[in-house]
C-alpha cells in the first residue's frame, strides 16, 4: 500500500500570482505538439509545413481549452447552464472534459483547414500523435491535484489519499496517464512513422484513445453529480467514449477499404 505524497498543487507563487502544475501541465502538452509538430512537418507527407504548425497549434490549443471547459458543462454540470449560464466561460474555476476538448479541438483544425485548404482529414491524421504527451502531461496534473480517484482497492499500489478516506484506491490518474500518455504515444508514432491512408491514424486515436478511457472507467470513480448512468457500473466517461470507438473503426475500415480498392 502507498500514501500520497501530497503534492502542493501551487508550482509557482509570485507575490499574489499563483501558477499551478496544471497550468504548467498544459503548457506542457502545447509544447510537446508544437515540437514534434515541426519535426513531423518536414516530412514530404506533411499537409503542413514547419512555418504553419503555430498556427495549426493556436488554433488547435483555442479550441481544447474553449471545448474542454464548454464540454465539462454540458456533460458533467449541465444544471449551471440554467443557474449560472456564465460559469461555461469561467475557464479559471477548473472543470475540463477531454471530449469537449477533443470535439474543440476537431473544430479548430476544421476551421483552420477550411482557410488553407489542406485538407481536414488529412490535417487530424497529422495531430493525432501530437495529443497524447499534452494528455499524460493533464493526468500528471489530475495526480498533483487530488482529483478524479480511482475506487478502494487492495491491489499493492494502490494508494491513501488522505481527504478521501483511510481505505487505498487505485490511482487511477496514473493508469490513464499510462494509457493515454505513453502507450497511446508510442502506438501512434510507430504507427504514422511512415505514409498510412487518410483516416488511418485518426481512426486509430480514436479507437485506442476510447477503449482505453472506456476500461478505466471500471476502477474509477464516478463524477460525484451524475454518479452511475445505468447497471450500477455505466458512467458518462463510458457512454462519451464509445461513440468515439465506433467512429474510430469506421474511419480506418474506410481508410484500408479505400486503399484496397485503389491498389
Amino acid at each position: 500500500m502507498l500514501t500520497y505524497p501530497d503534492i502542493d498543487p501551487v508550482a509557482i507563487q509570485l507575490g499574489p500570482v499563483a501558477i499551478h502544475w496544471y497550468g504548467l501541465m498544459y503548457l506542457i502538452g502545447f509544447g510537446a505538439a508544437w515540437l514534434l509538430g515541426r519535426w513531423r512537418a518536414q516530412r514530404y507527407d506533411s499537409p503542413i509545413r514547419p512555418l504553419q504548425m503555430e498556427d495549426v497549434l493556436v488554433f488547435g490549443a483555442i479550441g481544447a481549452i474553449l471545448g474542454g471547459r464548454i464540454g465539462y458543462v454540458l456533460f458533467y454540470e449541465s444544471a449551471l447552464l440554467t443557474a449560472d449560464p456564465l460559469a461555461i466561460i469561467r475557464v479559471w474555476e477548473g472543470g475540463m472534459s477531454f471530449h469537449g476538448g477533443l470535439l474543440g479541438v476537431l473544430a479548430g483544425l476544421w476551421l483552420y483547414a477550411k482557410r488553407t485548404g489542406c485538407g481536414f482529414l488529412r490535417l487530424t491524421d497529422f495531430a493525432a500523435p501530437l495529443v497524447p504527451i499534452g494528455l499524460g502531461a493533464g493526468r500528471i496534473g489530475n495526480f498533483i491535484n487530488g482529483e478524479l480517484w480511482g475506487r478502494a482497492s487492495d491491489v499493492p499500489w494502490a494508494m491513501v489519499y488522505p481527504p478521501m478516506g483511510p481505505d487505498p484506491r487505485h490511482p487511477s490518474q496514473l493508469y490513464q496517464f499510462l494509457l493515454e500518455g505513453v502507450v497511446l504515444f508510442i502506438a501512434l508514432w510507430l504507427f504514422t512513422r511512415k505514409p498510412r491512408p487518410t483516416m488511418a491514424a485518426s481512426g486509430l486515436f480514436l479507437v485506442l484513445y476510447g477503449s482505453f478511457r472506456f476500461i478505466v472507467e471500471f476502477v474509477r470513480l464516478p463524477d460525484e453529480q451524475l454518479g452511475y448512468l445505468a447497471f450500477d457500473w455505466v458512467t458518462m466517461g463510458q457512454v462519451l467514449s464509445t461513440p468515439m470507438i465506433l467512429l474510430g473503426a469506421a474511419l480506418m475500415y474506410l481508410a484500408y477499404r479505400q486503399t484496397a480498392r485503389y491498389s
